[in-house]
Formats: C-alpha cells, structure tokens, sequence
C-alpha cells in the first residue's frame, strides 16, 4: 500500500484551507501538500502533475467541489476525491461522484487517518494492473460479517445477518437491512458472487435477496414477485424475480425449506 503522498487541498476560505493543510502536513503518509483557494486554481495544479488525492470542500464560490469532482472523472490519471466539508447533506452526491471518503467539519484525526487509508488503496487500485497491487478494498469489505457503509462523516457497521435485500445502484449497492438502508461502494455483482454461499441469491439485474427473509412467491399478470419479510427498519416487500432467474430462485427455496427457521445461519 502507498504510504508517500501527495495531495492538493481545496478550500476558499482561507484559516480553514491552513488548518486543513497543517492537518495533512503533520500526517505520516503524506509527503507533500499543495493548496488551492478555489476550483479554477486547483484544476491550474492538476494539470500541471498528478497527485495521489484531492481534499476538497464542496460549496465553493464559480465551480462548487461536486462539478470539480466531476470534470476530475474525466482525467486519465485520477486522483482519490475525499470532501471535507461542514455540512452532512451531501454525502450521497458525493458518494455519487466516486469520493473515496467524506469528513465533516471540525476533522477528527481518526477520520483524517481512515481517509488517508481510503486514499492509499485507491492508489493502489490504480496501479494493480501493473502486478504490484493488492486486492481492492471493495472486495475485503465484501467477504467480511460486517460490511463499513458511510454516511455524513459516521461508519455504520452493518451486519451481513442483518441485511434482507440489496438493491444495486451503478457501482454501488444499497443495503436494507435492520438498521435502515445504507449505500456501499460495493457493485451488486460482486456482492451476488461473494454472497451466494452466505444464503443471498440474485433474483434480477437490480435486487440481491438474502433467502432466509423470503416468506413466499406469487404470480402475477405473467410476472413473479418474491416476498421478504419485515426486517427491523426495513419493512415487508414484494419485488420482481426476472424470468432467467425464478427457476433458480424456486429451486433454491425448495432445496433448504427449513431456512426461516435458521436465522442466524448460513444456507
């Protein structure tokens, strides 16, 4: 894992573009830090060399964080995008966009050291086609019983257990779960193939059931809906079950039909 960098922050006011600049300065990983007091400027020093990761705000007078985050999506040589901002209403948009972190203001220097984490895989990521790489961070958080979903500055750990169904969004997965739903940067098809064993199937492009919450089947108009059953915060629902899918999904059920009794248990 990369542990020199260089970064470039982003922020049009001025004590809080130090401060984050001291904060990043004093971390070990990190080798050199460039700032820039808005968009315009910090694009000036993107084209001019790469760097590792761009610490940015997001409301920003001419090209706000999100539009510079999104010109950066077209850069061959990206570098990792972590927002640093006061506000906690972003978060998805950011997600969105491909940040690798979102840290709220005042930074906490635990949140600073697991976004400098988040940087160092994406830079290894980045290089992995060259051999020298390690296995992508989606695909650890993938195996794991517990699976790290943020959402404005907090890391929710979600137990696979809890989780009733998946529902892809892009590259990313949303997870309903008892505890509500919280999106992961994690795609639908690697969980589908990380997860099969752990008694999850695919029902359709979309949706990732866990099969231990299907209370039941039902036809309909020529279409087949899989039903789940309430799951904390997450309510009872019906959803689709592709035509490619159903017969496997059926066969499934009725291979291990004693599977709600078994809830703590893999299928």
């Amino acid at each position: 894992m990369k542990s020199h960098l260089a970064v470039l922050a982003v922020d049009d006011e001025a004590p809080a573009l130090d401060e984050l600049a001291y904060l990043l300065g004093e971390h070990p990983c990190i080798d050199e830090v460039v700032t820039a007091a808005d968009a315009t400027s910090a694009l000036r020093e993107l084209n001019a060399r790469p760097f590792d990761a761009v610490f940015l705000d997001i409301n920003m007078p001419g090209l706000s964080g999100l539009e510079l985050a999104g010109v950066l999506a077209n850069f061959s040589d990206r570098p990792a995008v972590v927002f640093v901002t006061a506000h906690d209403d972003k978060a998805v948009e950011a997600f969105d966009v491909g940040a690798v972190d979102y840290l709220l203001k005042p930074i906490r220097q635990s949140r600073l050291d697991e976004a400098v984490r988040r940087v160092q895989t994406a830079a290894t990521e980045a290089r992995r086609d060259t051999g020298d790489g390690e296995p992508p961070a989606d695909l650890a958080e993938a195996d794991a019983d517990v699976i790290p979903a943020e959402l404005g500055g907090i890391t929710h750990l979600v137990p696979r257990d809890s989780i009733g169904w998946v529902e892809a969004e892009g590259d990313y997965a949303r997870l309903h779960s008892a505890s509500g739903a919280h999106l992961v940067r994690i795609p639908l098809s690697t969980l589908e193939s990380r997860w099969r064993e752990r008694g999850f199937q695919r029902i359709h492009r979309s949706y990732l059931v866990a099969l231990r919450q299907v209370t039941g089947l039902r036809s309909t108009e020529g279409s087949v809906l899989v039903r789940l059953r309430a799951n904390g915060a997450s309510p009872a629902v019906e959803l689709p079950v592709s035509r490619r899918q159903a017969k496997e999904l059926r066969d499934r059920l009725v291979r291990d039909p004693m599977r709600n009794l078994r809830p703590g248990e893999d299928s």
